[in-house]
């Protein structure tokens, strides 16, 4: 089941909800050379590159995360985390790791797939295409934190 929903909270981060609830008109897919200029990109095991274009977010970091949403779930990731919303769940993991510059691994052992109550990154995931995307950001280092009411997630929804 995906996680409840940041974009329903009542304290909420600015910019940065409008920006997840907007996420799918600042992202495009093409190909590496054609996404060069991206602000952030997920690179895609059949080539293709997804990038995200936003406006600039003073004081916040912003990570993506894509895969392929009818790509097979890999048999000892299936057995380890269950196949039910994997992608969903393995790019908000990917988008949370990258923005606390923490291995996936190392992720694993705390979270597995899931994400921490009382961290600070907000995401939205959607369906793009073809395509599980994620969109996480999460106050830069310096920034002062969100207040953990303000912190959590969004759902994959469409």
């Amino acid at each position: 089941m995906p996680p409840p929903s940041d974009l329903d909270r009542r304290v909420r981060p600015r910019p940065v909800p409008g920006l997840l609830v907007a996420a799918e008109r600042h992202l495009r897919i093409g190909s590496p050379v054609a996404l060069a200029a991206a602000v952030t990109r997920s690179h895609l095991d059949d080539g293709r590159c997804v990038g995200w274009y936003g406006p600039p977010t003073p004081g916040w970091r912003v990570a993506i995360d894509a895969e392929r949403a009818d790509a097979p779930v890999p048999p000892a990731l299936g057995r380890r985390f269950g196949v039910q919303d994997f992608w969903a769940r393995w790019t908000r993991t990917e988008c949370c790791c990258k923005l606390a510059d923490v291995p996936v691994a190392a992720w694993w052992r705390l979270h597995g797939l899931g994400t921490p109550a009382g961290g600070s990154a907000v995401w939205h995931t959607l369906r793009v295409a073809d395509l599980v995307v994620t969109v996480g950001f999460a106050p830069a280092p310096g920034a002062v934190p969100l207040p953990a009411s303000a912190a959590g997630s969004s759902r994959l929804d469409r």
